[in-house]
């Protein structure tokens, strides 16, 4: 028998996306600010990994080296999306076409006001070119963004498995060419995270909607 997800089941789902992604943000937030502060102990943290991570598992660098291509720049803010959402469109989804359209442009966005606003230093012993601001990471909101699409859109538990092995392997390669401190990363993955839930609260009826209808199709 199909499944029809009644209005105020849609609404419920909607308004759970939307605290969580509030709660997530004020989470982001609150990083951002304690690592402004010289004696918190997250720059303690950092200045730890940042010296551990240069002799941990130094033979996966070259990986670290793509990760940085595929995260961010052309590849990563542009081909990711538009051949993602493409797929998706050929796969009649089209709201979930331009729900990760939506969700990477608002992450990219939100990532780059708080990088102008916190303004801060990266690591000087960056291995790789990057634009000015060091938090958040928006390689890992980048990779945070695909992952939470993806189990929103294909809610299974390989899904979700996959998509958290991509940000945690996005987030320790900005820490391992020094691009990023710890708290960067973990400040990126929780914004992108939080922005793509916000995004998808305002896009939940759509949303929902197709993938039940897709589901009884099989």
């Amino acid at each position: 028998m199909t499944r029809v997800p009644t209005h105020e089941h849609e609404i419920g789902i909607g308004l759970r996306l939307a605290v969580i992604g509030a709660i997530l943000l004020v989470v982001a937030l609150a990083t951002g600010i304690a690592v402004e502060s010289t004696d918190s102990e997250l720059i303690d943290l950092d200045a730890w990994w940042n010296t551990y991570v240069t002799t941990f598992l130094p033979g996966i660098r070259p990986i670290s080296f793509l990760m940085n291509i595929l995260g961010a720049g052309v590849v990563g803010t542009y081909v990711v999306p538009l051949v993602g959402a493409a797929l998706l469109a050929l796969a009649r989804r089209p709201w979930g076409a331009v729900f990760f359209l939506a969700a990477s442009i608002v992450g990219a966005l939100v990532v780059q006001l708080l990088k102008g606003l916190f303004g801060r230093v990266r690591p000087e012993e960056m291995l790789v070119i990057s634009d000015h601001g060091s938090f958040p990471s928006g390689h890992t909101a980048n990779a945070a963004v695909i992952a939470t699409v993806a189990v929103i859109l294909f809610p299974r538990v390989w899904v979700a498995v996959v998509g958290l092995a991509w940000a945690l392997l996005m987030a320790f390669s900005r820490t391992q060419v020094h691009a990023h401190w710890l708290t960067d990363t973990l400040g990126g993955t929780v914004l992108g995270v939080a922005t793509t839930m916000l995004v998808a609260a305002a896009l939940t009826i759509p949303i929902v909607r197709e993938r039940e209808r897709r589901l009884s199709l099989g």
